[in-house]
């Protein structure tokens, strides 16, 4: 039996769940799973609804968006319906690091990534064993200052030709410009280590080390034009102490940031991420 993923947001008011929650009653549709969340700041209501046929009555899906036009337009919803098993579609940006794309490919092979790869890029052929291994499309695409806006389209275009639906920057050191991030909003994923603002640049963690950290961590984000500062998904820490050396710093920071991009991945295919304004909401 199909389950079905219907996530709606709106400017919250009183009625949303009931009037939600009745439509699919009426129509004998089976709730399994409902998440909600009113933002009291920002006046904005978010919600996610999994749900599956009920009974013999249940109309087919042509015929429930139709009628659910009548409730988003009285609730002036903006909302999505999709099947449960329907996973967006990325395409992996990379440089010469490989630990996030090694973790997502292998989360993809062993079906643990509610997400699918439809090609790798990158500014440096390094990888393109890695990927062409997994059985994924490789693009080499090289850029400096004189083919920037070149480079970009090109990628611009494999999005539209693999019809994927995000980019995720999977460690591309390459700072996008104001354009495509515009192009992408709220389509582009980023991972960085999260000592940011602070030992910013190069040799990060040798840094980080000299001054004596604590905590190794890592964040996912939608991509801004304000660098490393758009709407946070996901983020982890691990403790470190004195006898932690610099190398050890990168060990333990790849891996994080492996782990966190990898669950950032896999909420937005989940449909479990909505943005916020300048942050978000991510349901369990």
């Amino acid at each position: 039996m199909s389950n079905w993923i219907l996530t709606v947001t709106c400017d919250d008011r009183v009625g949303i769940v009931a009037g939600v929650s009745g439509f699919l009653a009426a129509r004998q549709g089976f709730i399994l799973d409902s998440q909600q969340y009113a933002d009291l700041e920002t006046g904005r209501f978010f919600l996610r609804l999994v749900f599956q046929a009920g009974g013999p009555d249940f109309p087919s899906v042509e015929t429930l968006r139709a009628d659910f036009q009548s409730v988003a337009q009285a609730l002036e919803l903006n909302w999505s319906l999709s099947p449960a098993d329907q996973r967006p579609r990325i395409l992996v940006a990379v440089s010469k690091g490989s630990h996030c794309l090694a973790d997502l490919l292998h989360r993809r092979a062993s079906n643990a990534l509610a997400a699918d790869i439809v090609a790798v890029i990158s500014n440096h052929d390094a990888l393109r064993g890695l990927a062409e291994w997994h059985g994924v499309p490789f693009h080499h695409l090289p850029v400096d200052d004189a083919n920037r806006a070149e480079q970009e389209a090109a990628i611009l275009a494999l999005m539209t030709e693999s019809h994927a639906n995000y980019l995720v920057l999977a460690r591309y050191m390459q700072v996008l410009s104001p354009s495509l991030t515009e192009a992408l909003a709220g389509r582009c994923i980023n991972i960085h280590h999260s000592f940011l603002p602070g030992f910013k640049g190069a040799r990060p963690y040798h840094r980080a080390h000299a001054r004596g950290v604590k905590l190794i961590g890592a964040t996912a984000h939608f991509v801004t034009s304000d660098l490393d500062e758009g709407p946070i998904i996901e983020q982890a820490v691990e403790r470190v102490d004195h006898r932690a050396t610099a190398d050890d710093l990168i060990r333990i920071g790849r891996d994080i940031e492996a782990q966190v991009l990898a669950r950032a991945v896999h909420a937005v295919g989940e449909r479990r991420v909505f943005l916020n304004q300048g942050k978000t909401v991510v349901f369990q």
